[in-house]
């Protein structure tokens, strides 16, 4: 090996905070209290020695080299790290010891010595011999060695020389387990490193799929050993194509990347779970195919294996999915405090609960910890482990079936198959999280070879394989030809409602059972936690502090103890603000009246509950009148009346800031400037004066956004972000990043939860009329390369917009994920006052292009209710309930009635119950009548009502009297789709709802009559006892 130079770089910090932590953890054990799993893993040494000889690639993964690494972020071959309770000990060569000697720095430092070996075999003997007489020193004389690495080379030997004289003083002891517990919980420094290696093997996962999915489009045949040297070779020889279109892989140093081992590709009904499975020298078969690979950046191990399922049968997707179903149990489980072995014998059960037929097949082992070593062993997940998991812990998760069997195979390799799903997770201290993400969901991995247009027997005889292999699970209709050429198959979409309805009354059931437990007996004092609580005021604490002028006995108007004080039986009797309902004045003659009007307990006070007293039992006051010639009394009114709407104000302003939550500082990165910021955005709502632009900046804990031109600044915690969106500029003006927030925050001075930071992405940021200019002149003659030149500057924006997204998903280390709307399954409606789209993300409904901004998250919801879907009307309405039924609902009106069928099936997709009706209900009322008493609703059958409402529409509408929750049918007026003044905070609409529909239908028999009459009329003339014109234009205004 050549001779080092200065030019390593060794991390004082880090080697030092590392080896008090390893340290720590060492003398923990040696105390009886530390826990047994802490004793068992150091076994009382009192002494750890590590030798390391030549460093061979055969060896890639041993704990002499695992500390190493960790401790001195290198490898070096032929050196001896000797550990004791209190010191460190370095044997190395004479020039390495140079590099050594950057660890004397920093503060807090670990006391070390470094010994300088050399050539001479009597000067390292006499090193040699130090070394072991510092292990006999002490009762125990037990010594700490990795006894199962296999290390070679002249160093050792020389070493086993001189330590085979002396071995037998001492007891040796494998450490091994201690140093694994220790290694075993990362730092922030060592999770930042697996994260960019978990991205390379996502990306390289990603990559995989594309490949085998061409491969097997055009028919190629390539074996399972090819392929995997084609996946690890893109690694190696750093493909140009595929580096550029991976984005977030521009900060990846490759010249440390390396794979953990050779990927792993199997099909053909041959598989094998084995941790020595290689990829064999047969052809891909174009059944189930299965891939694993793993990938080491700076040392640190990750690892992703998907399965791809080719034309698969029912019954293997319905497996694949429960495959899924099983991970996501296993990371519920997998948090702080648990032991390894209750992990595994928990989801053992719940694969036999739910498909026992599958269990046998279920693998034997959930994978193992990962870190520096791509396999961890003495965290084995298996039964047997009874080591418990620690926050900071990085997982392999195995999931898989082993040896299935296929009965609808169409060739004899497809009879058997098997499944996997393996990821990267963190651990931590109340769930855990994937590192490895993407290409798991089975429309991901499903695949189809068949020709849509063609019967399957056609597809397969006569017709060659499509052109472009389609996802299975992806494919739509978008052509207006029917697809359809037998009768047989137009029972797919009636069994797709019938599936539709099916889930949705699972979904219903599901919900009124959730109600019945919520709302039991037990817990129905939860129902009251929103009632009005009583506010104590206080005018005056003691008479002094009563103006001098009570003296005269008049009304005095106090602004500043907002009271108002009056003169009752010769006393001055002062009244606080709050307890005055409303104030009236009266001029009779030469006297002017002055009423006051207190609030007690009974009385109507609007639409709003009875106000909340101290003791409603005790005497009130109801009103007071005055009368008097002195005109001042008029101006006492004026000063009351204010004072009241200044007290009015001031409430108003505390409720709505009652909400309002006080936030953690940000914490800047200190010493430098953030490199990792967004130049040239806006924010909206806007900051206060003029709009200038600004710079989003990632920090420690949070984002700034500030501008230059103004000192006003805007902090974002991570801990306070609930969704991250990022919106294109596809088919928009503007790209944007919005951040729905947890709790509201001041911003301009007003309160808000949503925050919005975007740009322009066309070129011309004034009109023709203003003062800026275009940044390009484009000629008619260059309209091609103008829009190419947009199409660019679109692509470079989104790129721009979407990384940075994505590294404020990673600087929250997991707390964030971006979200992006899917525009090809949004909807018209209008939320507010305007008809806009409304876009589905993967967890919430959102409108972002314009303020009023709308987010919806789906877990939230409780139901949803379509209302107006009947024949005739080009509309319907929308209405989200909310599991907290204390917020109102929100209402999306005017959505067009041909997307009806999309937006059922995409409520039925993210499992929302939904019910339909002909009319609008009265939706203040029913909340008002659920929050009054929630278990009683649930018991009488909870949200069924809307069910039954539906069923009976046609009855219900000839009844006389209505139900208590639906408007009548003058009360709603029908919405127009270009210019809608629907008030969002309104509960009643206007009237005129038949006027579209006598639009839209044919006349009636009545007005072929009328018709008919007026045709009469005109031929021979109006008749005596006929109605006079004017009562004829009252008729027609009537008809209108």
């Amino acid at each position: 090996m050549p001779e080092e130079k200065i030019e390593i770089r060794l991390d004082a910090d880090v080697f030092h905070k590392r080896a008090r932590h390893f340290l720590s953890n060492w003398k923990s054990s040696l105390n009886k209290e530390a826990s047994d799993e802490l004793i068992q893993a150091f076994q009382g040494v009192n002494s750890i020695l590590v030798v390391v000889g030549e460093i061979r690639e055969e060896y890639p993964y041993q704990k002499s080299t695992a500390i190493q690494q960790w401790l001195l972020g290198y490898e070096f071959n032929d050196t001896l790290i000797f550990f004791t309770p209190d010191k460190i000990h370095f044997i190395v060569k004479e020039k390495r010891a140079e590099v050594f000697e950057q660890l004397k720095q920093g503060d807090r430092q670990v006391p070390i010595e470094i010994h300088r070996r050399n050539k001479d075999s009597s000067h390292n003997q006499t090193l040699f011999e130090q070394i072991i007489s510092k292990i006999s020193e002490g009762e125990q004389k037990r010594v700490g060695l990795l006894l199962k690495d296999k290390m070679s080379g002249n160093f050792v030997q020389e070493w086993q020389n001189v330590y085979n004289k002396f071995n037998q003083n001492f007891e040796e002891v494998d450490i091994a387990s201690g140093i694994a517990a220790v290694l075993a919980i990362k730092d922030d420094d060592e999770l930042k490193t697996t994260r960019m290696a978990c991205k390379i093997s996502t990306a390289m996962m990603y990559r995989f799929i594309n490949v085998v999915s061409s491969v097997i489009d055009e028919e190629k045949e390539i074996t399972h050993e090819q392929l995997s040297e084609d996946i690890e070779n893109m690694l190696y020889t750093k493909d140009e194509k595929w580096l550029t279109s991976q984005k977030s892989l521009q900060d990846v140093d490759f010249g440390r990347t390396d794979v953990c081992y050779a990927p792993i590709i199997q099909s053909g009904g041959v598989y094998d779970f084995k941790p020595s499975a290689q990829s064999n020298t047969d052809k891909l078969h174009d059944g189930t195919i299965l891939c694993s690979l793993g990938v080491r950046y700076k040392s640190y191990c990750s690892n992703i294996g998907r399965t791809i399922l080719i034309d698969p049968t029912k019954e293997q997707e319905k497996n694949y999915e429960f495959l899924l179903d099983i991970q996501r149990r296993t990371l519920e489980l997998l948090k702080d405090g648990q032991k390894i072995g209750d992990i595994y014998s928990r989801v053992m059960n719940f694969v036999k609960n739910k498909r026992s037929d599958l269990a046998d097949k279920f693998v034997k082992s959930l994978g193992h910890g990962m870190g520096i070593e791509f396999r961890e062993s003495a965290y084995n997940f298996n039964q047997k482990n009874t080591k418990v998991l620690k926050a900071g812990m990085v997982l392999n998760l195995f999931i898989g079936f082993l040896d299935l069997e296929n009965p609808k195979a169409s060739d004899e390799k497809s009879k058997t198959y098997s499944l996997w799903v393996i990821d990267t997770v963190k651990v931590g201290n109340n769930s855990s999280q994937l590192l490895t993400e993407g290409n798991r969901t089975l429309d991901s991995i499903c695949f189809s070879l068949k020709d849509d247009n063609e019967s399957d027997h056609e597809a397969k005889e006569t017709k060659p394989r499509s052109k472009a292999l389609e996802n299975k699970r992806n494919t739509t209709r978008k052509s207006a030809v029917l697809r359809t050429k037998f009768r047989s198959e137009e029972k797919d979409d009636e069994s797709q409602d019938q599936r539709r309805k099916k889930h949705q009354e699972q979904l219903a059931a599901r919900k009124q059972a959730d109600g019945l437990a919520r709302f039991s007996e037990k817990s129905n004092e939860k129902t009251s936690q929103h009632k009005a609580v009583f506010r104590a005021f206080e005018s005056y604490k003691r008479d002094t502090a009563l103006p001098k002028e009570v003296k005269d006995l008049k009304i005095i108007v106090d602004s500043k103890s907002e009271s108002i004080i009056l003169p009752v039986f010769g006393f001055a009797v002062p009244f606080h603000i709050s307890t005055l309902k409303n104030v009236n004045k009266s001029e009779e003659g030469e006297y002017v009246y002055l009423r006051l009007n207190f609030m007690t307990p009974g009385q109507a006070t609007g639409k709003k509950e009875d106000n909340p007293f101290d003791d409603p039992n005790a005497n009130f006051i109801r009103a007071f009148t005055y009368r008097s010639t002195d005109p001042l009394l008029s101006e006492i009114y004026k000063k009351i009346i204010d004072l009241k709407k200044a007290a009015a104000k001031r409430e108003t302003e505390r409720k709505e800031m009652a909400d309002l939550i006080a936030q953690d500082k940000l914490i800047e990165i200190k010493g430098r400037r953030p490199t990792q910021r967004l130049s040239d955005v806006f924010v909206r709502p806007g900051l206060e004066g003029k709009r200038v632009p600004g710079e989003l900046e990632i920090h420690e804990n949070g984002l700034r956004y500030h501008s230059h031109r103004t000192t006003q600044k805007l902090d974002i915690l991570f801990s306070n972000i609930k969704h991250l969106f990022f919106q294109p500029c596809d088919n928009e003006l503007i790209v944007l990043l919005h951040i729905h927030l947890n709790n509201p925050i001041i911003h301009g001075k007003k309160k808000t939860k949503d925050i919005q930071f975007y740009r322009e992405a066309s070129d011309v940021q004034f009109d023709e009329t203003g003062n800026r200019k275009r940044k390009y002149r484009y000629g008619d003659e260059d309209e091609l390369g103008a829009e190419q030149e947009e199409r660019r500057r679109r692509a470079v924006l989104n790129r721009e917009f979407k990384t940075f997204a994505e590294k404020i998903a990673e600087a929250s280390e997991g707390r964030v994920d971006v979200d992006i709307p899917f525009r090809e399954i949004g909807f018209q409606g209008v939320p507010f006052r305007t008809n806009v789209l409304l876009q589905p993300t993967t967890e919430c409904l959102v409108h972002l292009t314009d303020p009023p901004f709308l987010v919806v998250p789906l877990p939230e919801i409780e139901i949803a209710h379509l209302e107006r879907v009947q024949f005739g009307l080009k509309n319907f309405d929308l209405v989200f309930i909310f599991k907290d039924y204390s917020r109102p609902p929100v209402h999306i009106n005017t959505i067009p009635m041909n997307q009806l069928e999309n937006v059922k099936d995409w409520l039925d997709s993210v499992d929302i119950n939904f019910y339909e009706g002909t009319q609008n209900l009265n939706w203040a009322q029913i909340m008002k009548t659920i929050n009054s008493d929630p278990a009683d609703f649930f018991e009488q059958g909870g949200w069924s009502f809307l069910k039954l409402h539906s069923e009976n529409e046609d009855s219900a509408a000839s009844s006389d009297s209505a139900s208590e929750y639906m408007q009548s049918e003058d009360s709603y007026e029908e919405s127009s789709s270009d210019d809608s003044s629907l008030d969002e905070d309104a509960s009643d609409v206007s009237t005129g709802s038949e006027s579209e529909e006598s639009d839209e239908s044919a006349p009636d028999w009545d007005e072929h009559e009328e018709k008919a009459r007026r045709a009469d009329e005109r031929k021979h003339g109006t008749k005596k006892g006929e109605d006079s014109d004017d009562d004829r234009v009252k008729g027609k205004k009537y008809r209108r």
